[in-house]
């Protein structure tokens, strides 16, 4: 996830960066600033962020005209601006503002946009395949885990179970981001659907029943390791 602040005033950039870098964690997320609204117009055209902060009250174009000119460009981007004024709220219906958050940002205030937004982003993933001769989209949020078989990998949902030529590594680098961990060679889990951890296994829940998975013994620690971080993002 890619994140912009603007704010002309360095101290509320600052803040607001460092803010947001400590509650992504170890999240891939990117958190730039920017002082100056062109700047950020610039970079963004070359490479689009996902969520945007913007301070309103700036000299060289302030944050509802820069917000009016990044919704021409996206309109899946997310805006949240920093504002001291209240009344400027009827002006942000124009551009879809998600959120005002007043200055200075509070920690909490910022916890719940980062959630929001992280929560919206891997609900709304989705995977490509190729099964049975037919591409088939599968919400990545409703993956329990993938099985390697040979040159296939077997995709398990809550309801179906796809069987792809694909090779399991892929899938590992495509989901990274996405709450998934390798606990063995062959199987990738979503760390969501784990339901306990046991000596040298998982639980996994699959809608009323449980199943098993071996934990490959180098994997032990950094499986609890990466539970322990998913669940700290996740109660942000």
């Amino acid at each position: 996830m890619r994140i912009a602040v603007c704010d002309d005033e360095e101290k509320f950039r600052t803040q607001a960066k460092e803010m947001i870098d400590k509650l992504a964690g170890s999240l891939d997320v990117i958190v730039d600033a920017y002082e100056d609204g062109r700047k950020l117009l610039e970079a963004f055209d070359k490479k689009p962020y996902d969520v945007l902060f913007l301070d309103i009250e700036m000299p060289a174009m302030d944050g509802i005209t820069l917000a009016k000119k990044l919704r021409e460009r996206s309109d899946s981007i997310y805006i949240v601006f920093l504002t001291g004024h209240v009344e400027y709220a009827l002006e942000g219906y124009e551009v879809n503002a998600l959120r005002y958050l007043t200055k200075p940002v509070q920690e909490d205030k910022l916890r719940e946009v980062i959630r929001f937004v992280m929560d919206k982003s891997v609900s709304k993933r989705q995977l490509m395949i190729k099964a049975d001769g037919e591409e088939t989209l599968i919400n990545v949020s409703d993956i329990i885990y993938l099985e390697a078989q040979n040159q296939y990998v077997m995709i398990y949902t809550h309801e179906d179970e796809y069987l792809i030529r694909y090779n399991i590594g892929d899938f590992e680098e495509q989901l990274k981001n996405d709450g998934f961990f390798r606990i063995h060679r062959g199987y990738l889990i979503s760390l969501a659907k784990v339901k306990k951890l046991l000596k040298g296994e998982v639980l996994m829940e699959k809608g009323d029943d449980e199943i098993s998975l071996p934990v490959s013994r180098a994997n032990v620690k950094p499986l609890k390791e990466a539970l322990y971080s998913f669940v700290e993002n996740s109660s942000m």
